[in-house]
């Protein structure tokens, strides 16, 4: 096979010289990525159809550009445009053209929807071929770092000092524009850091009406646990007809200034996170995917959280996996994801059997074989309490219960690490959430195609 695209312009097959189609091999990766590509639709593509401009590039080629290089490692929209010169696949692939660094980001950038679909044709294709089957899913999240530094971050009262001060800038370069054109002297200059400084201004106006926000919310769900902790005390004491031991629930604190949240100025959707203890802080987001259990190891749904836990992630985790597709028969997770009323309604109104390891809440739980010195002031683990955790706990010491959990390593964990290890994705490349999570999908697509044709050579 070829790579055979259609030209949206003028509607007539690009084809490369014979002697570089046999430069590349028959079982490339390219020639499974182009094939897989062409069943997408063109309507899903943002293109031009005005007839006016620069000759525009298949929109099908792009897409299939885009794929083959992250698959590859190749995420920078400037190392693209190079490796359309230097990469015999990649001309392979273009057709002997050059899309420049400018083109491939304004495509990535506008053909989420695109991305999307393609995301659900590829698992389609895969159910067609029987490579896929949904049963058993495992859902697991990573933090990737976002497109921003950790040291771009400011708290709500640095914002307003910062803005203040920005201000009065302003206002100092204006006097002296003033002063400037008074006295006939050169202030080509001026302007400039004009511009530059309400630039900055309108950063700091958005970083502290976002800090206002966050600190609501915030603000709002400690109200709301402060008086349900005053409820649950006042109930104790009506049925024990004592006061309560112990000290009355302090009432928080309200207001952006007395929260500790900060604001990102490069990427205000993008959070401070940490992976443990033992790790440093990172600018990122929180990647999920729910990937197959049951051998093929493809990722079924994908989405992106700001939530550094992963706690809050479950049903949204079964959520993203296409409707195409159908329902998984049970899901697979580790203690991260441990939320009693969660689990509860994932099983009960949507049928979904559940295996969620509750291990850091479980006392007689041990690590085996662990070479590692304790800890001389170890905190006491908490004890499970809930009837509904302790179930849980108990269904996964069965036989059943063990043996399906194992999978869970085997296969997400599995999948993480081929894309930060071999495809070496480990930063985003663009900024916002939106754009951030159709990346995302972008990089579980290019895995997908990955693993897929990793398959079907090993048939």
């Amino acid at each position: 096979m070829s790579a055979r695209f259609v030209d949206v312009d003028r509607e007539t097959p690009m084809l490369l010289p014979p002697d570089l189609r046999d430069w590349v091999p028959e079982d490339d990766l390219v020639h499974f990525i182009i094939e897989a590509v062409q069943r997408l639709p063109l309507e899903n593509f943002q293109v031009n159809h005005r007839g006016t401009g620069d000759r525009q590039f298949p929109p099908h080629m792009m897409l299939a550009l885009l794929i083959y290089c992250y698959a590859n490692g190749l995420f920078s929209s400037r190392k693209i445009e190079r490796a359309t010169h230097r990469d015999v696949a990649v001309r392979f692939l273009t057709g002997n053209t050059h899309p420049d660094h400018d083109t491939i980001c304004k495509f990535r950038r506008e053909n989420f929807e695109a991305f999307s679909k393609a995301f659900v044709s590829v698992l389609e294709l895969a159910k067609e071929l029987k490579l896929l089957k949904l049963g058993n899913v495992a859902i697991d999240g990573t933090h990737i770092k976002a497109s921003a530094s950790i040291d771009q971050n400011v708290t709500y009262e640095r914002a307003q000092e910062i803005r203040e001060q920005l201000q009065q800038d302003v206002a100092e370069l204006l006097e002296q524009a003033e002063t400037a054109d008074k006295n006939d002297e050169d202030n080509q200059k001026l302007p400039k850091e004009i511009a530059r400084r309400e630039k900055l201004i309108s950063k700091m106006d958005r970083a502290i009406d976002e800090l206002k926000q966050r600190a609501g919310e915030r603000d709002a769900k400690a109200q709301a646990e402060y008086e349900e902790k005053l409820k649950k005390r006042q109930r104790k004491e009506e049925e024990s007809g004592k006061k309560p031991g112990g000290r009355k629930p302090k009432q928080p604190e309200a207001g952006p200034e007395n929260s500790n949240v900060q604001a990102n100025l490069t990427d205000p959707d993008a959070r401070i996170m940490r992976k443990n203890k033992r790790s440093g802080f990172t600018q990122s987001y929180n990647a999920q995917a729910a990937v197959d259990a049951d051998g093929s190891q493809l990722i079924i749904g994908e989405h992106v959280s700001q939530s550094a836990s992963d706690s809050t992630e479950l049903e949204n985790g079964l959520k993203s996996i296409p409707k195409e597709l159908g329902k998984p028969k049970a899901g697979l997770l580790d203690a991260g994801y441990v939320d009693a009323d969660a689990i509860e309604r994932v099983q009960e109104e949507q049928g979904i059997e559940l295996y969620v390891s509750v291990h850091r809440e479980d006392a007689h739980s041990e690590r085996h074989y662990d070479y590692r010195p304790k800890k001389q002031s170890e905190r006491p683990t908490k004890a499970i309490k809930d009837p509904r955790l302790l179930k849980m706990r108990d269904k996964l010491r069965t036989e059943e219960g063990k043996a399906l959990y194992a999978k869970r390593n085997h296969t997400v964990e599995t999948a993480f690490g081929i894309i930060k290890a071999v495809m070496g994705f480990r930063g985003f490349m663009l900024r916002g959430l939106e754009k951030v999570s159709g990346e995302w999908n972008l990089v579980c697509l290019s895995y997908n195609l990955k693993r897929l044709h990793q398959m079907k050579l090993a048939s």
